[in-house]
């Protein structure tokens, strides 16, 4: 039996690695015109493939507020997707025009011209753009790699279907010049999830005046309403100019909400796009991962071990607009390492999720509204991770989506034992529900629990209420929870609530919220930066823009104040800061601020660990300065630098920080430098850390690229290297090649190896 599951495996492995090399030609590098060649946006004659006789009518019309509304065209065959926009449809059917500015001047026409597109077949919906440019060589294009943070810092052009036609919830996509493409989720205009990766694709092409796109999406890689043979959807379109700093919509947008504009509630209309029969789509990606381990830390420890794997990733259609996911013995070997922190405040550390099976749809699991000391119901790094370790994940399952008015997300997860930290195997459970209410605001529940908490005497359970609600168009916000993890505690030392009231004008902006933590508030499958307070903040802005200045486009006044007290009433932190800001034309931030900081110590906080420096009980006084200047990612040389001095609990600290750096080597090759000085003198003594790194990445492809993530922290010792290689060889089809390695760098001549692994994984879409 045990022979016959590893021949199986093995056939497996096979079939995945021979696929690969037929479909290498998928991924090419953008399309661009030869020299002396015609400028490939010329339409040429051969017949149209335009089928619905509709595409003579009006392409475009205009509300009385100006919202648009576009007229999808139907095509008789699939279209040749290379960016060159040359064949007979364009000429035949009228392009969707006439932009309208929301950056720098709202209200005004666009500057730079753009033409839209939007067709259909019995496949694709396809987004087509032609942006004409006044001055290329202004352009800024430095970003190929797929979801690259500096995306959105390039010329570019992006577009949001509603394809719910909710007014609540779209889906996100945006191109740049280089071909480099990013797309989102965004659910109840609350939040965006940047981690969506459905399948589409996108090629790009230049012309003497500009650069045009063309891109495709699978009705496969969509949810929308069943049942309707030609559907409506919202929609919208930005273009962002980054070179003269100017953004621009299809359907106005007020520049108040400044990068949030493409929401469906302002957004467009798109009409006659016909979809095909809905059916239960259905998605099998198997896996294998092979490698070999290092680590001196295990017991018995391990060297050059090595390791087979293969699991298996299923995703069904419910129904058109739920859709369940299963995985089976899950592999999160191609997931990026954590940045390293330094942490000087006795709160806990918070680290981003990476892994793709957590990070597909999780604003639905999202509960109380987003803030610096509010509660994670759910925090997905509870599950598979333990002390820095990795703790095996034996199989899951989530059902997320809509059914009517409601959003419903459900998630059960087997994780095995993991000896080293002492996990048993524990099962985990989430459930979450949220309903539509009024025109943009929604009520939900949600719970989660685990089989076996992580420590005694700990609730296994969480469960709460929350309320979000969004009034005159969704600038002024209300947001609330309740929630609870039951305890023999007597009070209300184990519940949690929140109550936030924010206007987020352009001018003025201000925001009022009350939150408490009880003390033995404690979600087993959540995270808690702080718990035994009752926090009350205020803030309030006053952002006038300059009507004539050519250099300052808006000046920013800030004035914060955060009062925390403990269960027992007693004072435990207060806070207030004043900040004065500069945001300029060319992208760049000025600011300057003072804060004034009293901080009680319940018990002793050791503050360094290297050398030992332990703060006692008591109350503290110290205020901070701090100078910052932030170079916009658009220039060769990018970074935001953030000096710090001021007193500092007993003592006097200095801090220099480094952050979002950016040198562009090539338009595929960048470095992202970082570093963070703290030179801390206190009365219990004294000590500095350096916490340094780069990321090097090299993209080859908008399929392909190369990443390295080097770092170093004085504080732990460590030096740390994670080298990874993505090539998606086919859509939704990869191959990763992935290196990690730590050292302890107490060594006084080369840095000792603590662990290393070196991992191959290949994975394999099939769709039906």
């Amino acid at each position: 039996m045990h022979h016959c599951a590893h021949a199986r495996i093995c056939r497996l492995a096979v079939l995945l690695l021979c696929s690969i090399a037929p479909a290498a030609a998928w991924a090419q590098a953008p399309a661009t015109a030869a020299p002396g060649a015609a400028a490939p946006n010329t339409p040429v004659d051969r017949p149209s493939d335009v089928a619905s006789s509709r595409a003579a009518e009006a392409a475009i019309t205009r509300d009385a507020s100006g919202r648009a509304t576009v007229r999808a065209v139907k095509l008789a065959s699939p279209l040749r997707l290379d960016g060159r926009l040359d064949e007979a449809q364009y000429a035949s059917v009228g392009a969707v025009s006439e932009f309208i500015q929301a950056e720098p001047q709202e209200g005004a026409p666009a500057t730079e011209k753009t033409e839209v597109w939007v067709f259909f077949d019995d496949r694709n919906v396809y987004f087509t753009a032609r942006c004409w440019e006044s001055d290329r060589d202004h352009m800024v294009v430095n970003e190929m790699r797929r979801d690259g943070g500096n995306i959105g810092q390039n010329d570019n052009v992006a577009w949001l279907f509603d394809t719910f036609a909710d007014r609540r919830n779209g889906l996100l996509f945006e191109a740049n010049a280089l071909g480099g493409r990013l797309d989102g989720q965004s659910s109840n205009e609350e939040s965006t999830n940047l981690d969506f990766n459905p399948v589409w694709d996108v090629k790009v092409a230049q012309f003497d005046g500009g650069w045009s796109v063309e891109a495709a999406i699978p009705f496969k890689s969509l949810r929308y309403k069943e049942g309707l043979a030609v559907q409506t959807w919202g929609f919208n379109v930005r273009r962002r100019n980054r070179w003269k700093g100017e953004t621009s919509y299809l359907s106005p947008a007020p520049r108040a909400l400044g990068a949030r504009g493409l929401r469906p509630s302002i957004a467009g209309t798109l009409i006659d796009l016909e979809t095909p029969r809905a059916s239960r789509n259905l998605e099998l990606k198997p896996f294998v991962t092979t490698g070999s381990t290092t680590d001196r830390t295990a017991r018995p420890a391990l060297s050059n071990d090595p390791s087979f794997e293969a699991g298996l990733d299923v995703k069904y259609g419910v129904t058109q607009s739920l859709t369940a996911d299963l995985t089976l013995n899950t592999d999160f070997a191609q997931v990026e390492a954590d940045e390293l922190q330094v942490n000087l405040t006795r709160f806990n550390l918070q680290f981003p999720e990476k892994r793709e099976f957590f990070l597909e749809n999780r604003q639905t699991f999202q509960f109380g509204g987003d803030g610096a000391d509010t509660p994670v119901m759910f925090y997905s790094r509870r599950i598979g991770l333990n002390a820095n370790r990795l703790v095996p994940i034996q199989a899951g399952g989530r059902l997320t989506g809509r059914a009517g008015k409601f959003s419903l997300g459900m998630l059960n997860i087997q994780a095995d034992d993991e000896p080293v930290s002492g996990v048993e195997p524990t099962n985990f459970s989430v459930f979450r529900v949220k309903r539509d209410i009024l025109r943009s605001s929604s009520v939900g529940v949600i719970y989660t629990g685990r089989s076996i908490a992580s420590g005694e005497a700990l609730p296994r359970s969480t469960f709460g209420l929350d309320g979000t609600f969004s009034f005159l168009q969704n600038k002024l916000s209300v947001a609330t929870y309740w929630a609870r993890t039951p305890t023999e505690t007597s009070g209300d030392h184990d519940a949690s609530y929140r109550a936030q009231i924010e206007y987020g004008g352009d001018r003025w902006g201000w925001q009022l919220e009350h939150l408490a933590v009880g003390s033995a508030f404690n979600p087993d499958v959540g995270f808690v930066r702080r718990v035994d307070m009752r926090r009350s903040f205020g803030q309030f802005r006053f952002s006038p823009r300059t009507k004539r200045n050519k250099i300052i486009r808006r000046s920013l006044y800030t004035g914060t104040m955060t009062y925390v007290e403990g269960d027992d009433r007693r004072l435990q932190t207060r806070e207030m800061d004043v900040e004065f800001a500069l945001e300029l034309h060319n992208g760049d931030r000025f600011v300057t601020g003072y804060t004034d900081i009293h901080e009680f110590l319940p018990r002793p906080f050791a503050i360094s660990t290297t050398p030992r420096v332990v703060l006692p009980v008591r109350s503290y006084d110290f205020a901070n300065r701090r100078l910052g200047y932030n170079f916009g990612q658009q220039r060769f040389l990018a970074a935001n630098f953030l000096l710090e001095n001021g007193t500092f609990y007993s003592g006097h600290r200095t801090a220099l920080t480094v952050n979002q750096g950016r040198i562009k080597i090539t338009n595929q090759l960048s470095l992202q430098p970082s570093y963070s000085l703290n030179r801390v003198t206190l009365d219990e003594g004294s000590f500095t850390t350096h916490l340094m790194g780069t990321r090097v990445t090299h993209t080859m492809t908008p399929y392909m690229f190369a990443s390295a993530l080097l770092q170093y922290n004085s504080t732990t010792h460590t030096v740390a290297a994670n080298v990874r290689l993505r090539w998606e060889y086919r859509p939704g089809s990869e191959l990763f090649v992935v290196l990690n390695e730590q050292r302890d760098s107490t060594s006084p001549r080369f840095p000792i190896l603590t662990n290393r692994a070196l991992i191959v994984k290949v994975t394999r879409l099939l769709r039906f």
